[in-house]
C-alpha cells in the first residue's frame, strides 16, 4: 500500500513541471497578442491623428465648363437657300451666315415701289390742280396720304427683304448649324448658333463652409486634364441660393451637400480654348 502511494506522487510530481510550462506558453501568448494589439491600437490611433492633422479646408473644387449661346434665326419663314458658314468655323461680327429665299419679298417689293410711282405722280397733279383751284383741299389729302402709305409699305417690305439675310452678331465659334440647305425654316427657328468667347464661363459648386471666404473678383485658376498651364480667371458670381444637388454631377464625393454655385469668366483669349461640358479644376486665390 505505501509503494503504491509512492508511484502516485512520483507520478504526480512528473506531471506537475509540464503543466506549469504550459501554463507559462500559454501566458506568453496571451501577453505577445496583447502587445500585437496594443501596437495595432497605436497605429491606428496615430493614422487618425494624422487624418485629423491633415483635415484642411479644400482648396480645389470640381466645375465644368458652361456657355452662353447666341441663336442666330430670322423673323420670318422661308426655304433655306444658302448657308455660308459649318460647324467648327470661326466668324467675325458681320459675316454672313445664312440666307432665305426672297421670292416673295422681291415680287411684294417691285409691286409696292410701282405703287408708289402711282401715288406720287397722282399727288403731283393735285398739287397742280390745287394751285389752280380745281381741285378741293380734301382731295390733295387723300392724294398724300395714299402717297405716305406706300412710303410705309415699301420701307416694311425692304425690313422683310434685309431679313431673309443674317449675318453674326458677334465674333465667335459657329457651335452648330440647325438646318441644311433647301429645308424650309418656320419663322423665328435659329439656324446657325454662335458661342462668342466672352460667352464661356465656369461653373463650380462650393460648400456653404468655404463660400464665405470667395468674393467677387478674386482671382481663380482652372486646370484641365491635358493642359499643362492653368487658365487665370476671376470670380464673376456667388449665387446667393444654395441648393443640395448640382445640375451636372462631376463631383469625387456622391453624398448630398448644401453647396453654392458660383461662376468665373476669363479673357477671350484664354476662354477659346475652353469646351462647354468640359470638366475641370478650380482653386480660388483669395485676395
Amino acid at each position: 500500500m505505501k509503494a503504491l502511494f509512492v508511484r502516485q506522487d512520483r507520478q504526480r510530481s512528473r506531471r506537475e513541471p509540464s503543466d506549469v510550462d504550459g501554463k507559462a506558453r500559454q501566458s506568453l501568448q496571451a501577453e505577445t497578442r496583447a502587445n500585437q494589439l496594443s501596437r495595432a491600437t497605436a497605429a491606428a490611433a496615430m493614422l487618425l491623428l494624422l487624418a485629423a492633422c491633415g483635415d484642411r479646408p479644400q482648396d480645389r473644387f470640381q466645375g465644368y465648363v458652361e456657355g452662353e449661346f447666341v441663336y442666330v434665326a430670322s423673323p420670318l419663314a422661308g426655304q433655306l437657300e444658302t448657308l455660308s458658314v459649318q460647324r467648327g468655323q470661326q466668324v467675325t461680327t458681320g459675316q454672313p451666315l445664312f440666307a432665305l429665299d426672297e421670292t416673295a419679298e422681291k415680287a411684294a417689293r417691285e409691286q409696292i415701289k410701282a405703287a408708289l410711282v402711282l401715288s406720287e405722280a397722282e399727288l403731283a397733279r393735285q398739287q397742280k390742280l390745287f394751285q389752280s383751284g380745281v381741285a378741293a383741299n380734301q382731295d390733295l389729302d387723300r392724294t398724300r396720304s395714299t402717297r405716305d402709305q406706300d412710303k410705309k409699305r415699301l420701307d416694311q417690305t425692304d425690313w422683310s427683304f434685309d431679313q431673309k439675310k443674317q449675318a453674326a452678331p458677334q465674333s465667335g465659334l459657329v457651335y452648330d448649324t440647325l438646318f441644311r440647305q433647301g429645308e424650309w425654316v418656320p419663322a423665328g427657328k435659329p439656324v446657325v448658333v454662335l458661342l462668342p468667347p466672352q460667352n464661356i464661363k465656369v461653373r463650380a459648386f462650393v460648400p456653404e463652409t468655404r463660400v464665405g471666404s470667395i468674393h467677387y473678383g478674386d482671382a481663380v485658376q482652372v486646370t484641365v486634364d491635358g493642359v499643362q498651364n492653368p487658365f487665370l480667371g476671376k470670380v464673376s458670381y456667388i449665387s446667393p441660393r444654395a441648393e443640395y444637388t448640382p445640375p451636372v454631377i462631376y463631383s469625387r464625393e456622391t453624398r448630398v451637400k448644401l453647396v453654392f454655385m458660383v461662376e468665373m469668366v476669363f479673357d477671350s483669349a484664354a476662354a477659346a480654348n475652353l469646351h462647354p461640358g468640359q470638366p475641370v479644376d478650380v482653386q480660388f486665390k483669395a485676395k
